[in-house]
């Protein structure tokens, strides 16, 4: 039983050695060039034109991009829908969102507590009695959201790629996933260190199922979706299809004989991750999504300081409840969360006065891999001075 865990939000996905085989998935040439929109004086469209050239690659097949803010926006996609026809990405088009889900948990969570259904200093033990187990018992609510719980990951089967993809249509239950991870040893007393995993929040959806009496799915599309018109995102619970027009995602697999194929992903089951990464999504309503959070209208003021305070006294601590901390070169404070899904990269965030904002998707070839994709590390380094 292979134990997963959530890659760290700075390690978006891996850069793949350059130069795959020729063969039915062979990269073909480029399809689409960027669609610029017209921008005032913010972003460099130049820049981001560039950070979108030449694709499909061996990095990504396609990417969807959207800058915007105060200073101005900027629009732009590039790549293939399928490696099969050829034809350009759809800019429109839906995908897996992957841990970004995170921040539209965070975001149930602390309207709860503004309702006062839920306590952020209070055990979830208090509120999972029945699941929580006595070796838990002081891990809290706060601590479940910033990943300082000490919980470790659940056991999953397999170990390798092909492992794991035998195994992509596996239903897994919250309540299992809770239970496989608390029967170990904690990692770390709750409070103590900063350890970025899937856990906390896969608990979460099981308390906001407690404390509401409906699903999470339905609490996250009746107070997050439906209320900011999010017309094209959806949790898809038991579906291992994307409903509705959207890029395909590869990733790349070594062959016996040392080639590499681009395998197509792009149907696998999400219930490994639920309130944790399951969310599919489009750039237009994750960006309606960021711009409305940060402006204080889907959680109360009050609240909203959780989400831009990283607990103090632990060191190296970067992440709040549901989002990342991280200060540019010239000290710009950006506030960030980023998703990998097998064949699928996302990426919101913004300053915290909204005055630069960027939501993408790359469809990455090793969306699983340490380290940042070099196509989704270019859209950043050309939106933000790092």
């Amino acid at each position: 039983m292979r134990t997963r865990t959530a890659t760290a939000v700075t390690a978006v996905a891996a850069a793949l050695v350059l130069g795959l085989a020729a063969g039915p998935l062979a990269t073909p040439a480029l399809a689409s060039s960027p669609v610029v929109a017209p921008s005032n004086n913010g972003p460099d469209a130049a820049a981001l034109t560039a950070a979108l050239a030449g694709l499909p690659d061996s990095d990504a097949t396609a990417a969807l991009v959207r800058v915007g803010g105060t200073d101005g926006s900027w629009r732009g996609s590039a790549g293939v829908h399928d490696l099969e026809s050829g034809r350009a990405a759809d800019p429109n088009g839906l995908f897996r969102a992957g841990s970004t889900t995170k921040v539209v948990t965070a975001a149930v969570v602390l309207q709860l507590v503004a309702e006062g259904k839920v306590d952020l200093g209070r055990p979830a033990r208090h509120y999972l009695p029945d699941l929580i187990p006595a070796a838990y018992k002081k891990v809290t609510v706060r601590q479940l959201l910033n990943h300082t719980s000490g919980i470790p990951a659940p056991d999953f089967p397999g170990d390798t790629f092909e492992e794991v993809y035998e195994h992509r249509f596996d239903i897994h239950t919250a309540r299992e996933m809770v239970a496989s991870a608390t029967a170990k040893k904690p990692e770390f007393t709750p409070g103590t260190a900063q350890h970025y995993l899937n856990i906390g929040y896969t608990v979460l959806e099981v308390l906001i199922e407690r404390v509401t009496g409906h699903s999470y799915e339905r609490e996250a599309a009746s107070r997050i979706f439906g209320p900011l018109g999010m017309r094209n995102t959806y949790l898809p619970g038991t579906d291992p299809e994307i409903r509705g027009p959207h890029n395909h995602g590869y990733q790349a697999v070594e062959r016996a004989d040392g080639t590499t194929e681009l395998r197509d992903v792009t149907v696998w089951g999400a219930t490994d991750t639920g309130a944790a990464g399951a969310m599919i999504s489009t750039t237009a309503d994750l960006e309606r999504f960021l711009k409305a959070l940060f402006r204080g209208q889907v959680v109360p003021q009050r609240q909203l300081k959780e989400m831009f305070t990283v607990p103090a006294g632990i060191p190296d601590a970067t992440m709040s409840a549901g989002l990342e901390r991280y200060v540019t070169s010239d000290g710009t404070e950006l506030w960030l969360k980023t998703g990998g899904r097998w064949g699928y990269n996302t990426f919101i965030g913004a300053t915290r006065d909204l005055s630069r904002t960027l939501v993408y998707s790359v469809n990455s070839t090793d969306a699983k891999g340490q380290g940042m994709n070099p196509v989704a590390e270019r859209i950043v380094r050309a939106t933000f001075t790092l």
